[in-house]
């Protein structure tokens, strides 16, 4: 009886966890997808622990103590800008985690092991040290390749590719070792845990080795994938410990996140095979450094520039993540409608340092999702509209993908503010952005840059709005 509640628990829980998955792919209806896969995770939790197998409880609630205030806490101090590194650091230990389900296992299934069948009804031993090594291999892949997105987005580490001679080789030896490790531990797990332990170790040095070659534009493919394979570290865990709930939410997350992780390829110009094997943001010579005379524009005289402007086009970056200006761009937004301008919002697929981080930040403050338009969509259209407002984002408009061979961003599909008939660029300074490219943008003739905090430029045009 408990056994037959528990699985359709888990089919409940499957089931809820799809149906969220599927509401979260609209804005009017992600929140509640994301209630109904809390509730999916809630209910798979209580099914867990009502399970045979649990001897003793002191430790599972000592974990949820603990986890529940440390979660707490962070996600309250945790800022919108730090987000795309908190992601990082969850991806993390979900392959941590992975990775000790497995370790665990080993003890549990090979402790004394002398060659003989487990006990009846088990699977063959080749298997359970097949799932066993791929959870090790995935999960510490995970974890220090995870770990080392944070430290690059943190900036804690370059955002620069960091590369070494023959990297690629090294990369290939390492990947080549863990598969002579997997073999040689299916072939006599019990008397393999010294192969087994090294096998741990390479898998934790691989995910540093595959992500430091990572170039900062490229850091939301990496995003993507290592969510991808946070997934399927769960999934190949849930056949290590017979679970089929962990397999299909495993197996969900990894699927969504291999699609996320093509599209943002797509968005990017690069092959899956680069962020596989690594080189991302890598460029074969030496970027051009552009120089020039920018011109700067007060916010005074910025006004009367868009207050004759029939079409307004707001590009949105990290920059405005970081000034938290969201709210007041929509303001200004609000402001230029009522005087008869069209309005849009031109989200680039990487604008920010995580996908859909503009999205949230525009969604929070209540930008009508209909104003929201893609990068293929605007695209066309940009030669038509009179102002383009480009608040902290640098490389998503960088007219050097198109032109400049030896830079990091070289065929990146940009959005052409270039082509717009005027264009405000809300900066700091004229430094270059996370790719580390300059940006000719900054010296058209067409454009204007209006120095400052973004939250502070935007607040000075919203004042202009309400006193003409």
């Amino acid at each position: 009886m408990r056994d037959a509640v528990i699985n359709l628990s888990y089919i409940l829980a499957s089931v809820l966890f799809i149906f969220g998955l599927k509401m979260m792919s609209r804005q009017h209806s992600a929140r509640r997808g994301n209630l109904v896969s809390a509730l999916g995770m809630l209910i798979a939790i209580l099914a867990t622990l009502i399970s045979n197998e649990i001897l003793s409880y002191q430790y599972i609630i000592a974990g949820l103590i603990i986890g529940s205030i440390a979660g707490t806490v962070s996600a309250m101090r945790v800022p919108m800008t730090s987000m795309p590194e908190f992601v990082a650091l969850f991806n993390g230990f979900g392959g941590l985690a992975s990775l000790l389900v497995g370790w665990a296992e080993y003890h549990k299934q090979f402790a004394g092991w002398k060659g003989m069948a487990l006990t009846a009804g088990d699977p063959p031993v080749w298997y359970l040290a097949l799932v066993i090594f791929i959870t090790i291999l995935i999960g510490g892949v995970t974890f220090t390749g995870s770990m080392v997105a944070y430290a690059k987005l943190a900036g804690r580490l370059p955002g620069k590719p960091i590369l070494f001679p023959k990297q690629q080789l090294i990369n290939a030896a390492a990947v080549l070792g863990m598969l002579l490790f997997g073999l040689l531990f299916m072939l006599n797990p019990g008397h393999m845990y010294f192969v087994f332990f090294l096998a741990v170790l390479l898998s934790l040095a691989l995910g540093v080795l595959t992500s430091i070659p990572v170039g900062g534009a490229d850091m939301p493919v990496v995003i993507c994938l290592l969510n991808s394979y946070s997934g399927l570290a769960a999934c190949a865990s849930g056949f290590v410990i017979s679970n089929n709930l962990l397999i299909v939410t495993g197996s969900l997350v990894g699927a969504s996140g291999i699609v996320l992780t093509q599209i943002m390829c797509k968005a990017m110009n690069r092959s899956l095979a680069n962020v596989l094997f690594g080189g991302l943001g890598t460029a074969s010579g030496k970027a051009t450094a552009f120089k020039g005379e920018a011109k700067s524009l007060t916010p005074e005289d910025a006004y009367y520039i868009l207050e004759a402007a029939n079409s307004v086009v707001f590009v949105p970056g990290y920059g405005m993540a970081v000034a938290q200006a969201q709210h007041v761009v929509r303001e200004l937004g609000e402001l230029l409608e009522k005087n008869g301008a069209e309005v849009k919002y031109a989200i680039h697929p990487v604008a920010g340092r995580m996908p859909g981080h503009m999205n949230v930040l525009l969604a929070e403050a209540n930008v009508p999702y209909e104003q929201l338009v893609e990068m293929d969509d605007i695209n066309p259209i940009i030669e038509t509209v009179d102002v383009a407002i480009v608040i902290g984002a640098n490389d998503v408009v960088n007219p050097a993908a198109r032109t400049d061979k030896n830079c990091a961003i070289y065929g990146m599909p940009i959005i052409n503010v270039d082509h717009a008939k005027t264009v405000f660029v809300l900066k700091r300074s004229l430094a270059s952005g996370f790719a580390g490219v300059d940006n000719p943008l900054f010296f058209n003739e067409n454009t204007r840059m209006l120095f400052g905090d973004a939250k502070a430029t935007v607040q000075a045009l919203v004042s202009q709005m309400k006193e003409s």
